[in-house]
């Protein structure tokens, strides 16, 4: 079994001890609370200060929880939020086109994939929540990279491998893509990431109107894109149900 790291339990304690007690706690109230030596609780604080989860008031030199954990937080709960507006859109979005649909959020230099409604129908499929997708080649990664503008620098830094013959790599070539997505509200994968998918995605917003997510159908590629041509009834109704989720989450009417 392996051992627990004794300075990450330690630092966990800090700030459960924080976050559950005074506002503020001075380092031989944090020391004695948890058994510590001051020493060593002074260098974890000192640590956690550094990385931001830890503020120290200067006039009493007392601690407390820093802006750091309150935005991983906010993180936590905007995907959590994201997910449970996103649940009953989704859902129709699945019957209504007859096939898988994801909703994924920009994560380590791809996209997470946050839920996923399967086709419905009684063919074997696996469960993706949890699955990594790449930015420049689905459809999800597409719409994210042309509205969010952390993933647009993370996408142009990052190597465009290709997966298919059909993935857009060349730099100018894509940002044109980009472009495009921008205009027309949708982005698409025919192929581009696996033989024989297409997907078409489009963004959600939020009350700032800020890029959080993005939703896509995604099936065979003769369902979806049958001749090579995207059904217009699918793009449409992606797009209706991104907004729907948008407008949920209180970014009103686009």
């Amino acid at each position: 079994m392996a051992k627990n790291i004794q300075s990450l339990e330690r630092a966990a304690a800090m700030l459960r001890l924080l976050a559950g007690g005074e506002r503020r706690l001075g380092l031989s109230d944090i020391a004695s609370s948890l058994g510590l030596a001051k020493g060593t609780a002074h260098g974890i604080l000192r640590t956690l200060q550094l990385e931001g989860f830890v503020e120290q008031d200067a006039a009493s030199g007392r601690y407390q929880l820093g802006a750091e954990l309150l935005r991983l937080g906010n993180s936590y709960l905007d995907v959590h939020e994201l997910r449970a507006r996103a649940l009953v859109w989704t859902d129709d979005l699945a019957r209504s086109s007859g096939e898988s649909v994801h909703l994924g959020v920009l994560h380590q230099h791809g996209v997470l994939i946050v839920h996923h409604v399967f086709r419905p129908d009684d063919s074997r499929q696996v469960l993706e929540v949890g699955a990594m997708q790449p930015l420049h080649s689905t459809a999800l990664g597409k719409v994210l990279s042309a509205y969010d503008p952390v993933a647009h620098s993370e996408v142009m830094e990052a190597e465009r491998r290709s997966f298919t013959g059909r993935t857009v790599t060349e730099a100018d070539a894509f940002e044109s893509m980009l472009d495009l997505i921008r205009a027309q509200g949708w982005a698409a994968d025919a192929e581009e990431t696996w033989e024989g998918v297409a997907a078409v995605a489009a963004p959600v917003h939020d009350r700032r109107r800020m890029p959080v997510g993005a939703v896509a159908v995604t099936g065979a590629v003769e369902r979806v894109a049958p001749g090579g041509t995207l059904r217009p009834e699918l793009i449409a109704a992606v797009r209706d149900c991104a907004r729907a989720v948008s407008r949920d989450l209180g970014a009103g009417r686009f």
